[in-house]
């Protein structure tokens, strides 16, 4: 993911007030702006973008950073418009019944630090699992393989890759609730 480029930060259109920082704001909220796209739907790709937007809309914009949650919540809700903006002008309806439980259920799981205590209980409760039921998350998520080639890998069938996923995937969740407690 990358940042918007620095010489964007310095154009006539973006609005900087005396002492504030623009790097520090990217630096500080881009991978919870890019995260929290990601829950709503997006691509990787398609999220970086918006982040980008994101972050130039509000620097076009007189800002002032009142608090930390202040001003994630204002990023969130300035991505989530461009999204269905961007949705709107591509045609596609995606429907959102209630955003403010999105805003809940992000804010519940993501918490103040978007999301880095939730990444690093997932990262400790991978390596409680078998090394087979990791691979087959791995292979599953990282690298978007089928059942039948993460069956063919592990040399067993496609149901058994099937029910092996799922035991790994509620240990998962039982050992990250308990983390996150």
């Amino acid at each position: 993911m990358t940042a918007p480029h620095p010489q964007a930060l310095s154009s006539p259109a973006v609005s900087v007030a005396a002492g504030f920082d623009p790097v520090r704001l990217i630096e500080t909220y881009q991978a919870g702006v890019w995260r929290y796209l990601r829950a709503l739907g997006c691509e990787a790709a398609q999220a970086e973008d918006l982040t980008q937007d994101t972050f130039l809309a509000v620097l076009q914009r007189p800002f002032q950073d009142i608090s930390p949650a202040a001003t994630a919540a204002y990023l969130r809700k300035t991505a989530l418009n461009l999204f269905i903006s961007q949705q709107r002008r591509a045609g596609k309806v995606t429907a959102v019944e209630d955003v403010e439980e999105l805003d809940r259920t992000w804010l519940q799981w993501a918490g103040n630090d978007d999301g880095e205590a939730l990444l690093d209980a997932l990262r400790d409760c991978l390596q409680g699992l078998t090394g087979r039921a990791r691979m087959a998350l791995e292979m599953r998520f990282r690298d978007n393989s089928s059942r039948d080639e993460i069956a063919a890998a592990l040399e067993i069938t496609d149901h058994g890759a099937k029910n092996l996923m799922q035991r790994a995937k509620h240990q998962l969740r039982e050992c990250i609730q308990k983390k996150m407690k």
